[in-house]
């Protein structure tokens, strides 16, 4: 009997083969003794999905599967309003750092693990907001990070970053990344950062291409407050063009004396996992750990 009774099915919308990808894991909830809801936002009109219940709100549902990839991931995370509700991710044809399982093996994972036969992990999610003259202009979550850089003009930026308060340093770089543990396997990995287990209480600070050699990235306890203040500076251009990046999905235009403001959520993200700590497999599987170089 499965211990997850409310089954919500995501999907990305432009996954190729998609019908394929939905049908297989709604034919293994078929044989189980589950209600299935669909997201049909994402789903459209497959011919799998007929008669079954649209999946309206995320109270609907006690466990969501997520089909695709590390980006459907952070899109389906960013959409949740109640994080309570776990998550197993099911790879379709990406690298898929963050997925639980591949496709070819959904058919013997997904009755075990809805059976009980796994454990549910909880990892920090990014709260970050957005301050212009003091008035919010952005209020959001992040699984991964929030990045602050320049965006077309190839300039140097200037970040005054403080924590708690207390100042850090002033940034002169391409930008700043501001990472979950979760995260540190993606951009600031790519940018020099550290790998950090995923479920620690922690946030990384990462600077892009810095001009000063001595700045490096940082880990700092998750329930610190980083604040970080643009000071771009006047120019023929007028003002740098700033961004702020949420997850590489939502872009926030910033101007001089911005504010960023980020800690890690009280809130934890939830994913249905095996029991066993696949962690350093997937490094070791993802990014080729203990592997020879080719001669």
């Amino acid at each position: 009997m499965s211990t997850f009774k409310h089954i919500g099915v995501t999907v990305k919308s432009g996954l190729d083969h998609k019908d394929e990808a939905v049908n297989s894991v709604i034919e293994i909830l078929k044989g189980l003794d589950v209600k299935i809801y669909v997201d049909v936002e994402r789903t459209g009109e497959l011919a799998c999905i007929k008669g079954l219940d649209q999946m309206k709100a995320i109270e609907d549902i006690d466990l969501l599967i997520v089909i695709g990839g590390d980006g459907t991931i952070l899109r389906a995370v960013r959409e949740m309003k109640d994080f309570s509700i776990p998550i197993l991710s099911v790879n379709w044809g990406t690298v898929g750092f963050l997925s639980e399982i591949d496709i070819e093996e959904a058919a013997e994972m997904i009755p075990k693990l809805l059976q009980g036969d796994g454990t549910t992990e909880e990892r920090g999610i990014l709260h970050v907001s957005a301050q212009r003259d003091g008035i919010e202009i952005f209020n959001g979550s992040a699984l991964n990070e929030a990045v602050i850089a320049q965006g077309t003009i190839a300039r140097l930026v200037n970040l005054k970053t403080t924590v708690n308060g207390e100042e850090l340093t002033n940034y002169h770089a391409d930008g700043l990344i501001i990472s979950t543990p979760t995260g540190s396997t993606a951009y600031s990995l790519a940018a020099g950062g550290p790998v950090v287990y995923p479920t620690l209480k922690a946030m990384i600070l990462t600077p892009i291409n810095p001009y000063s050699f001595s700045q490096k990235p940082i880990v700092i306890p998750g329930e610190s407050e980083v604040e970080v203040e643009v000071l771009t500076k006047e120019n023929k251009f007028q003002d740098t063009e700033v961004v702020l990046t949420i997850d590489g999905q939502i872009y926030i235009p910033l101007q001089r004396n911005d504010r960023v403001k980020a800690h890690i959520n009280s809130e934890t993200v939830k994913f249905l996992r095996r029991k066993q700590d696949t962690f350093f497999a997937t490094l070791r599987r993802k990014l080729k750990w203990g592997e020879r170089a080719a001669s």
